[in-house]
């Protein structure tokens, strides 16, 4: 007999009752004061997932994807509010491009050999309670883009979120439960806990119900995770240089570059952080920079102040990191014009503004002399992190060269960085982009297990 929806549904309810699952705090759906309670939550409703249809966990699916496109406006004001970090606009945008581009259970497929010895499938299956660390850069995003791709995957998810965004980041898993809950799934789907710390983060990636931990942020969260005997995803830090040759369009060129860079006042790790441009090109690129694209050219002595302000003590000033341009500007007593959205200067590419990431809308520019140089010097401030890089070039032999030079997980060519992400470009959207570790932008399939089903001298009707 066919098993119905109605049948599905029951089933659920039946193993839920027999469940006694630890209650988060009212109105705060999986959200818990102790990480280990919160593991053991996000378990048993593991077991339900894992006996869900793939039609079911894409109710869900729909269903958090409704919500985070309601919720986009609160979700982005909670973000910047909290963190002082980006702005509304753009990260209404960037919820906006979770819900509709994030991929769902679509992604999970089914590879098959058929022939005369029988069937033989790969098939892709859930890890389980998979542990996740998250970024105050795109907090809500983070969650909710993984949690998507996780939960088609027919995992569930413990986050230890960024202490600097703690409620937006409760927020968006507390929005995530109630979707489930609608959908006629179990709470806890994604879970957390009230304070997280160093410790909480600790027993989550030590724990024994967690075989697979997803780390979004800097080297030292990545490093930690690949330190921990256990599967790690590691989306860790970039430096993208924008490189231009003397075919680009250069008019076009600075303004993609410049929205690039400005989005969310340069915070997703894809956006350019530097260009690198041919000698013979520098100054009509810097010349559309300034006058068409509202960026402010900073002196060499402005240049140092922001070098002392940003970089306070040789380190980077986290009140800084997602500010606008007029606001950097402002803290070395710059009173900009309100249309400057970016600062630009030339400079060498071992200038600290320019080699170090900074995730603010700074453009260091650093002339070449010619495009292998050019190549060799961006490659050099990439850091060997491989992991996003863009080109504004009209010669194919010029792009293969630069791409096969800077190997990273992500290269846009003639185009805004955020076009990576499927904004005003093809593809998928994500927010976990593992280059360290190799998966490149992560996706349903890459919270899954390769599994091998096979049936000898059976199945085979050819």
């Amino acid at each position: 007999m066919p098993i119905s929806e109605t049948m599905v549904q029951d089933i659920v309810q039946e193993v839920m009752a027999k469940m006694q699952i630890a209650e988060a705090p009212a109105g705060k759906h999986g959200v818990f004061k102790d990480m280990n309670d919160a593991i053991e939550a996000a378990k048993k409703a593991d077991q339900i997932v894992r006996r869900m249809s793939m039609d079911q966990r894409e109710k869900i699916i729909t269903c958090i994807r409704k919500k985070t496109r309601e919720n986009a406006e609160i979700l982005a004001r909670m973000g910047v509010d909290e963190t002082g970090m980006g702005n509304v606009g753009d990260k209404i945008l960037k919820h906006h491009l979770v819900a509709d581009k994030t991929p769902g259970t679509e992604d999970i497929t089914t590879t098959a050999w058929s022939g005369d010895r029988g069937l033989t499938l790969i098939e892709m299956g859930p890890f389980g309670v998979i542990g996740a660390i998250t970024p105050c850069t795109n907090p809500s995003e983070t969650i909710l883009c993984n949690t998507i791709g996780m939960l088609a995957g027919g995992n569930t998810v413990v986050f230890n979120p960024h202490p600097a965004a703690i409620k937006t980041s409760i927020y968006a898993i507390n929005l995530l439960n109630e979707a489930s809950l609608e959908a006629g799934g179990p709470d806890n789907i994604a879970v957390t806990v009230e304070k997280p710390t160093l410790e909480t983060s600790n027993i989550m990636m030590k724990h024994k119900d967690i075989p697979l931990i997803a780390a979004t942020g800097g080297p030292g969260v990545v490093t930690a995770v690949l330190s921990s005997g256990k599967r790690g995803i590691g989306a860790g830090a970039g430096n993208p240089p924008a490189l231009v040759d003397e075919t680009a369009d250069i008019r076009k060129a600075a303004q993609d570059i410049v929205n690039g860079c400005t989005f969310d006042n340069n915070l997703p790790c894809i956006a350019e952080k530097e260009i690198v441009a041919v000698s013979s090109i520098v100054d009509e690129l810097m010349h559309y920079l300034i006058t068409e694209n509202d960026c402010y050219l900073a002196s060499k002595e402005e240049q140092d102040k922001l070098t002392e302000v940003v970089l306070a003590g040789g380190k980077l000033n986290r009140k800084c990191v997602g500010r606008d341009a007029r606001t950097l500007l402002s803290m070395i007593g710059v009173n900009a014009p309100a249309n400057i959205r970016c600062i630009v200067f030339e400079g060498p590419k071992e200038h600290p503004l320019i080699t170090t990431e900074l995730m603010m809308p700074i453009l260091g520019v650093v002339r070449a002399k010619d495009f292998d140089d050019a190549v060799e010097q961006a490659v050099w401030l990439e850091h060997g992190n491989r992991h996003s890089a863009h080109i504004h070039s009209k010669n194919i032999d010029n792009i293969t060269k630069y791409a096969k030079a800077i190997d990273t997980a992500i290269l846009v060519k003639n185009a805004p960085s955020y076009a990576a992400l499927g904004f005003g470009g093809e593809g998928f959207c994500t927010f976990t982009i593992a280059s360290r570790t190799g998966e490149g932008l992560t996706s349903a399939s890459t919270f899954t297990k390769r599994r091998r089903c096979t049936m000898s001298d059976s199945l085979c009707i050819r």
